[in-house]
């Protein structure tokens, strides 16, 4: 006893010895490692799943290997039912083809004139009743035979289409047929004197069935015959059978068949002729290989009208089992796997229900950790995670009561801000429209205070130049002088209309018009300026009236200022579009041309008066800042948009109702009456 107690604890040490001293460590360090690869696997939710996924799978895989097994035994056996059957369809169908013989043979053999035409060898009568009786009754072949078993005339028919075709053939020789032997001989057997068997012709492999003839007086006159080709009557067995059929005579050699004869011959078909000898009561199973498939032959005795003929053979394709059985594996493989994912979807309900309030505790954890505190856990329960659940709300909602304070005081303070920057922009736009109207109020100061003292002067000068020019002993230098002097007064003369223009800031007449109309108009007078500049003008208007309220002679100087201004922007021609947008409360006017741009840097300065980017003595710098006066006082206002290389666009805004008329409050003080000389819309 002690001996055998110490060689177990020495198999145990054996067995010890031979895994790792740390293999605790390694299968623990494996674990972690796995699980660090697909973090999934450490998941509540994968414990509880996939072990019952797994099970799922196993018993699913064995129930299918199962079935198949099953379902494979039950296709062999309903294989070998099916070529048994095939066999009993052929060869009832050849029996009944038979007996379709025999009932011709009777309806025939009994035509009145038969006989006689058979005892006398009447050719062109026998042809006659048999051509009728053939494309009647369908038959292929129809003859008669003499007393001495020579052929008087065969009939055979068949079916071209739907044209019925006749042939003949005469005089052969049917001697050596054994039915017909019979016959001739007088003989008699238990089912009387017809007789039925296979015979190989001219006209092909044929099923022959005979019957003596007799005349009124009971004279032998001759056999009659009907027959059926073998292909055909194969063929049509082949579509109620299902399945191939060989035709073997009783040497083993193949007399019909509905395979077509591979490369190789039919030699694997064929039976030794002892072995067909032997089949008189018993069947063949054999598998054969044709056409590089496998096909299942089942062999049966032949016999017509209970002579052995030879041996009959029904063919199916092995494959035939196969595909079955393939097929009613994947079927069954689809509803096992249906079942499997009904069952793995079930377990993931359950799963779902034991891990979900804990993982919604963790999601709220997280939402609340990443500042969302308007989450509640939702769960209604009494154990263990309901408590849980239900601390943990309480604490979300005091977070959040808490930060909704801090958030609202926030909210003021932004609403504060918000508050303060639009009043500033308020005050910047004010302080804006406060400069440009200093600007504008200091020229007219300056306008005013210079313009009686300079227009007087100036005429005096082009006054006093001009007597001078007249004078008879004045040189070539001295005339020419007194002309420059002229000119320069001139342009002095007309520098100082523009700015008592711009001084004097008419009170706008105000009218309901059609804008269509007035850019017309100015189209009309600026027409010469624009085709001598080689400037296209297009006018893009609705079809309806543009109604405004506004002075149309002060709009006009406006677009012929824009449309100058435009032309000297294009030196090398272009194009010029006015465009009209009608809306609910405003019109939008738009000018827009190809020229060469306002550079950004001077954008900001082109309303300013005296601004002028022309060169020294070529414009004065007023007509875009008259322009927006007049705008501003049409209560409207005007845009800029321009790219260098591209082009310029203004956009006026016009209001569409009548309002009353926009009046500075300097007007009075600033733009007294003056003296105008001369009326010129300059920049």
């Amino acid at each position: 006893m002690q001996n055998r107690v110490v060689e177990r604890m020495d198999g145990w040490r054996r067995l010890k010895a031979r895994f790792p001293k740390n293999w605790k460590i390694k299968i623990r360090a494996w674990n972690e490692n796995l699980i660090r690869r697909v973090p999934i696997l450490s998941s509540l939710r994968a414990k509880l799943i996939i072990p019952y996924v797994l099970l799922t799978l196993i018993i699913a895989l064995i129930g299918v290997f199962i079935i198949t097994q099953l379902v494979a035994g039950s296709f062999q056996e309903r294989f070998g039912n099916q070529m048994i059957e095939s066999s009993r369809v052929t060869a009832d169908s050849i029996v009944r083809r038979e007996r379709e013989h025999l009932e011709n043979l009777r309806l025939l053999a009994f035509m009145q004139g038969v006989p006689e035409a058979i005892m006398d060898g009447d050719e062109a009568s026998l042809r006659q009743i048999f051509e009728s009786l053939a494309i009647n009754n369908k038959i292929e072949i129809l003859g008669a035979i003499d007393r001495r078993g020579g052929g008087i005339v065969t009939l055979v028919y068949q079916q071209d289409g739907d044209t019925p075709q006749t042939s003949y053939y005469l005089g052969e020789d049917y001697s050596d047929f054994e039915p017909l032997r019979q016959i001739l001989d007088g003989k008699t057997d238990t089912l009387g004197d017809k007789y039925a068997g296979l015979l190989s012709s001219s006209v092909g492999d044929l099923l022959i069935t005979t019957a003596p003839v007799f005349t009124s007086e009971e004279e032998f006159a001759g056999v009659l015959f009907v027959g059926s080709r073998l292909d055909t009557l194969l063929s049509e067995i082949k579509l109620l059978a299902l399945a191939d059929i060989i035709m073997i005579d009783t040497q083993g050699e193949i007399i019909s068949t509905t395979f077509t004869e591979p490369e190789g011959g039919f030699g694997e078909l064929l039976l030794p002729p002892d072995l067909v000898e032997s089949m008189a009561f018993n069947t063949l199973n054999r598998d054969v290989e044709l056409y590089g498939r496998q096909y299942s032959v089942l062999y049966a005795p032949l016999e017509i009208r209970d002579a052995s003929a030879g041996v009959l053979g029904v063919a199916l394709p092995n494959d035939f089992i196969v595909g079955n059985l393939s097929t009613s594996r994947n079927s069954f493989s689809v509803i096992f796997t249906l079942g499997t994912l009904a069952v793995i979807l079930l377990g993931y309900i359950l799963a779902q229900h034991i891990a979900r309030p804990i993982l919604r505790l963790r999601a709220m954890s997280q939402a609340v950790a990443g500042g969302d505190l308007e989450q509640s856990s939702g769960l209604m329960r009494s154990d263990e995670i309901g408590e849980l659940a239900n601390a943990f709300d309480i604490m979300t909602l005091r977070l959040r009561e808490r930060t909704e304070e801090a958030t609202r005081l926030y909210a003021e303070a932004l609403q504060r801000a918000r508050e303060l920057a639009d009043i500033n922009a308020r005050l910047q736009a004010a302080q804006a429209q406060l400069v440009q109207s200093e600007k504008l109020a200091s020229v007219g100061q300056l306008t005013a205070g210079i313009v009686h003292d300079v227009k007087n002067p100036l005429a005096v000068i082009k006054g006093l130049a001009e007597e001078l020019t007249e004078e008879p002993d004045l040189d070539e230098y001295m005339t020419d002088s007194l002309k420059t002097i002229r000119d320069s007064a001139s342009k002095a003369n007309s520098i100082v209309t523009d700015l008592l223009k711009f001084a004097r800031q008419s009170t706008p007449d105000m009218q309901q018009r059609d804008l269509r109309s007035t850019i017309e108009s100015v189209r009309r007078l600026t027409e010469y300026l624009t085709r001598k500049a080689n400037v296209e003008v297009a006018s893009i208007f609705p079809d309806r009236s543009v109604m405004a309220t506004y002075d149309p002679q002060q709009i006009e100087q406006v677009l012929i200022n824009l449309l100058t201004n435009a032309v000297q922007a294009m030196p090398e021609g272009g194009s010029l579009t006015f465009e009209l947008r009608p809306g609910e409360h405003e019109v939008e006017l738009i000018v827009s041309d190809t020229g060469i741009g306002i550079p950004d840097e001077i954008r900001a300065r082109i309303f300013d008066p005296f601004f002028t980017t022309k060169p020294e003595g070529e414009g004065t710098g007023l007509g875009l800042s008259v322009s927006y006066g007049i705008i501003t006082r049409h209560g409207g206002h005007i845009e800029v948009v321009s790219k260098i290389g591209i082009g310029t666009t203004f956009t006026i805004h016009l209001p569409t109702h009548s309002e009353e008329f926009v009046e500075s409050p300097d007007d009075e003080e600033f733009f007294p009456e003056a003296e105008e000389d001369v009326t010129s819309p300059g920049r």
